[in-house]
């Protein structure tokens, strides 16, 4: 069951609308999701999944082998989504992703970028599965028959 944290949708939308590098942490997995809407003519904007980071220099130190060709921004914006990945769709957070990412002129990014939140829900529907059948986690007490 998703959690009934609220989230200010407005502010996340006008993130999306302006930031230039944004990650999403999420309550099930540990890897994020990267949103880079940098772009050259031989670049495009990116949106993929990446490792959790140790520390905010490990994360831009990571940005930036995973695309030299670009200064290390400014800044990254990180949102915290307490909700399954699942819920970037059926919030209007993923359609805004690919808004941005047509309006950047790529629309064809929209594709790839669908694969992307498919890959990150089959993560989390594994990670739950595993939290339930105890694989890679142990109980905090012990059931007595």
């Amino acid at each position: 069951m998703d959690t009934d944290y609220a989230i200010d949708l407005e502010a996340v939308f006008e993130v999306i609308a302006k930031a230039e590098v944004i990650t999403f942490r999420f309550v099930t997995v540990s890897p994020r999701l990267l949103f880079d809407t940098r772009h050259t003519e031989s670049d495009s904007p990116l949106l993929t999944t990446i490792p959790r980071a140790t520390s905010l220099e490990h994360r831009f130190r990571a940005l930036k082998q995973l695309r030299p060709r670009f200064k290390v921004p400014e800044r990254i914006t990180a949102i915290w989504w307490p909700k399954y990945a699942s819920s970037l769709k059926d919030s209007g957070v993923f359609e805004r992703i690919q808004r941005r990412l047509a309006e950047e002129g790529y629309p064809q990014l929209a594709d790839s970028a669908e694969a992307v939140l498919r890959e990150l829900c089959q993560q989390e529907h594994v990670e739950t599965q595993n939290a339930i059948t105890g694989t890679g986690y142990h109980a905090l007490w012990e059931r007595k028959a």
